[in-house]
């Protein structure tokens, strides 16, 4: 199950990059603390119910946070 949470960290920090390279430093930064919380946790040999858990919480966090950014902060445009 760690090797799944390494993989999470992998993903959260290619997007991480390319919200950096897209312009977006906020949500860059967002994903870089999450690439990193992903990583610790995979080093921590928990059992395998605390990481569905975690991974619960988690998703329920990620949603309500990427809602409201897209909703309230995200200005949407081309270019610049």
């Amino acid at each position: 199950m760690e090797r799944m949470y390494r993989v999470l960290a992998f993903w959260t920090g290619i997007f991480a990059v390319l919200f950096y390279i897209g312009d977006m430093p906020y949500m860059a930064l967002l994903f870089f603390a999450q690439t990193g919380v992903l990583l610790a946790l995979s080093y921590l040999k928990l059992s395998e119910r605390v990481y569905v858990y975690i991974f619960a919480a988690y998703c329920t966090i990620f949603f309500v946070g990427f809602t409201y950014y897209s909703t309230f902060l995200l200005v949407p445009s081309f270019g610049h």
